[in-house]
């Protein structure tokens, strides 16, 4: 298959590629991997075993079995680098688990528990375990090792953080007793984001120095439908100079920052781009912050990456979503700065056939004539 890095490169400093768009998504389900490449992952699938990886030699070499299970994946489809998904440091158990109701299912599902927190006051901040950063660079570069070693010379990394700034500090704290103490509490909210921006920006730090890595990527998700979940006042005093430390960590490397975030954060665009400084913004929607919009807005200054609509990806007629992906070609592709992709990542959940159908035709249309 003809995957090179310098095309999706190429595209991340708002270039044209040599011959056709470039793929871009932010992860594959293992779900997704299994049924496509009929070979079951096992550390891959369970982020407790990939933490344990450093003191087991049985599960160190079944995780080189998965990397090697995972580049095939990606190379054969046609992307340009692998994504380099990297297990959280951060234990929590404000969870809750339901059955998984996805056409490739993993029997269950777990959500985030919005309601509490595992860390809900002063008290449980001094006595939560908090990773170490030793320990956490000792597992991630096992991880990055077992990578690059199978990674083909064409190909380059995109390690993804475990969660971005925002997502972190809600996740541990529940999003109600987050907001209740976002004004109630406001030191134990500097405490947390400064917790929570060390480690992410000593992971970005890490990985962009790493030489088998093309770009950094990270996932935080800031948005509804209908705008950002909390004032961007607030995103300006806590999330955004932490996400500013993580890119310039990156640049520093000569590398670009990909941020994935979910949501209408029109609002905050112009921050994200001239403040915080990313380099390229991934996950749309087409109900409220379409791809074809951003790219008409933003195009010409940061990389537009993915977008095609999951709801489509999900429930969409092949033949109507054929022709709904080479329209999408020809709005955003010109003039460079595009990759194809899924809105958000390739689900378990999506039709496996408008998924394939979706690389085929950026196969076929996406030339570089467009």
């Amino acid at each position: 298959m003809d995957s090179y890095f310098n095309r999706l490169e190429s595209v991340l400093f708002l270039e044209e590629p040599k011959d056709r768009i470039p793929f871009y998504d932010l992860f594959a389900d293992p779900e997704v991997i299994e049924a496509l490449t009929g070979k079951n992952l096992v550390v891959a699938k369970n982020l407790d075993l990939a933490k344990r990886t450093l003191k087991d030699s049985d599960l160190c070499e079944r995780l080189y079995r998965d990397v090697e299970i995972i580049t095939s994946f990606y190379f054969k489809l046609g992307y340009d680098y692998v994504p380099l998904t990297l297990p959280s440091p951060f234990t929590r158990f404000n969870i809750k688990v339901t059955g998984d109701t996805a056409s490739l299912s993993r029997g269950e599902r777990v959500w985030q528990d919005e309601g509490r927190g595992t860390i809900e006051s002063k008290e449980d901040f001094e006595v939560y375990h908090w990773p170490d950063l030793s320990e956490v660079q000792d597992v991630y570069m096992i991880i990055y090792e077992a990578f690059k070693r199978t990674l083909p010379k064409t190909m380059m990394l995109i390690p993804l953080t475990p969660g971005g700034v925002l997502e972190n500090v809600m996740w541990l704290m529940g999003a109600v007793p987050f907001f209740r103490a976002l004004y109630k509490d406001p030191t134990l909210i500097r405490d947390m984001f400064d917790k929570i921006g060390k480690m992410i920006s000593f992971i970005c730090r890490l990985m962009a120095e790493q030489s088998a890595t093309g770009a950094m990527s990270m996932g935080d998700d800031m948005g509804y439908k209908s705008g950002p979940m909390m004032s961007p006042q607030y995103l300006r005093k806590y999330v955004f100079p932490w996400h500013r430390m993580c890119v310039n960590y990156v640049h520093k490397y000569g590398k670009p920052f990909i941020l994935h975030s979910c949501g209408k954060i029109d609002v905050v665009m112009e921050d994200l781009i001239e403040y915080v400084g990313i380099d390229a913004k991934h996950s749309y929607e087409d109900e409220s912050y379409p791809v074809t919009r951003y790219k008409k807005l933003y195009g010409d200054r940061i990389a537009i990456l993915g977008g095609v609509d999951m709801d489509k990806l999900t429930r969409m007629p092949l033949y109507l979503f054929r022709e709904y992906v080479k329209n999408l070609i020809a709005e955003c592709a010109y003039g460079g700065g595009y990759a194809l992709g899924c809105g958000n990542s390739i689900a378990n959940y999506i039709r496996m056939e408008n998924f394939l159908a979706m690389l085929e035709v950026g196969r076929r249309y996406g030339k570089v004539s467009y």
